[in-house]
């Protein structure tokens, strides 16, 4: 009788400290905001490489080429008061058409040291979670995973962010896996994504915040 007690108060202590380690993640892993919290705002267009250059400056804009397409976009948000310090945004540029995303991608901040493009497995979770981001995912490009096809915030201060991608024609014999967004597209064609990523990579939710 006394082993069975000794033995059940070992497996109530164990169901205890399970609870209380699944608590603590719960508490530290849950969204401290919302999208609406950020009062985010984007914009797209598609310009001329004077106009990419200028805005880009004094980084370096992608050179676009005969026949490809140049857009010019920007993502501002206000941080939210109650944020974690360690969260993060990834903002993705997916071409609706086809859910590609594209292959080059230049990012402009006042706190540049904060913005970067590339991939991570943030991305595949939240491809994963939400139906609307479906063939969202990571793929090989040149011979590497991931490409530079989308930014990275490391600070929800990096606000406001300029952005240029470039679309070129498709290329006949691309292989599925390292497909990307093509030329010719519309502004309506690609939307702005804005994902919340937590201090250990938890994918918080997915906001669609242009077209």
């Amino acid at each position: 009788m006394k082993h069975r007690a000794i033995l059940l108060l070992g497996t109530v202590l164990l169901l205890v400290a399970g609870g209380s380690v699944a608590g603590w993640r719960w508490w530290h892993n849950r969204p401290s905001f919302g999208p609406e919290a950020l009062a985010a705002q984007a914009t797209l267009q598609l310009v001329d490489q004077a106009t990419a250059d200028v805005a880009l400056a004094p980084g370096n804009a992608i050179f676009g080429e005969e026949d490809d397409q140049i857009f010019l976009g920007r993502v501002a948000w206000t941080p939210p008061a109650r944020s974690k310090v360690d969260s993060t945004l990834r903002i993705v540029i997916l071409d609706k058409r086809s859910h590609l995303t594209p292959g080059w991608i230049a990012v402009k901040s006042d706190r540049q040291d904060e913005v970067g493009s590339g991939w991570d497995g943030s991305l595949d979770a939240a491809a994963e979670r939400y139906s609307w981001l479906h063939d969202f995912d990571t793929r090989q490009l040149d011979g590497s995973y991931g490409g530079a096809s989308t930014f990275i915030t490391s600070s929800l201060d990096a606000s406001p962010v300029t952005f240029q991608t470039v679309l070129r024609p498709a290329r006949p014999g691309t292989p599925p896996g390292s497909a990307i967004a093509t030329a010719p597209a519309a502004v309506g064609d690609l939307m702005i994504v804005l994902i919340s990523v937590g201090p250990d990579g938890e994918v918080h939710w997915a906001h669609r915040q242009l077209n």
